[in-house]
């Protein structure tokens, strides 16, 4: 049995190359659309099986990357996931991110402007690299025991939210 080799990040001089990437995407929307594009933040924050994420709060917006999965498929990265991640950003900037769908026409005319094949996720071997895992929590009905993730466990314990098992229709209670 071999032991999984665990991943290193990106270098500084990937980063770099990653960062001019993104320019160059959001420069050939800015000359495609006849308009400016401000610079976005971009970040090498991101952990477990997603290698790219474009998000916005209120009136901030960045891109944020998977400097592990960025490591072990570099190149490939460079041609889907950062011209994906810029055009999140570019049809959000041209049409608003309530008007459209996160991977609707919009956002797939952007990806065909830059040349690059539409597609939603890639789909990568993951072992050696650093994967978030959510704790379960025990929840029980009248039929039988559920594991609910962290974040509804939360949900029920700080907002009061109600699941319901499909079988039974029960309330769903913390065991």
């Amino acid at each position: 049995m071999s032991a999984t080799m665990l991943v290193t990040p990106i270098t500084t001089q990937q980063r770099e190359r990653v960062i001019e990437q993104t320019n160059h995407y959001i420069q050939l929307a800015a000359v495609h659309y006849g308009k400016k594009f401000k610079t976005i933040d971009i970040l090498f924050d991101l952990s477990g099986g997603t290698a790219g994420m474009y998000r916005v709060t209120k009136r901030q917006r960045w891109i944020r990357y998977n400097p592990y999965i960025f490591s072990r498929y570099f190149e490939d990265n460079l041609q889907t996931t950062v011209p994906h991640e810029v055009a999140h950003y570019i049809s959000d900037q041209l049409y608003g991110l309530k008007k459209i769908r996160p991977h609707g026409i919009e956002w797939k005319s952007v990806m065909q402007q830059f040349g690059v094949k539409p597609e939603v996720t890639g789909n990568y071997n993951l072992d050696g690299i650093p994967q978030r895992k959510q704790q379960r929590h025990d929840y029980h009905c009248g039929c039988m025991v559920h594991q609910l993730s962290s974040v509804r466990h939360n949900r029920v314990q700080l907002k009061g939210a109600k699941y319901f098992c499909k079988k039974c229709k029960q309330v769903l209670r913390l065991s």
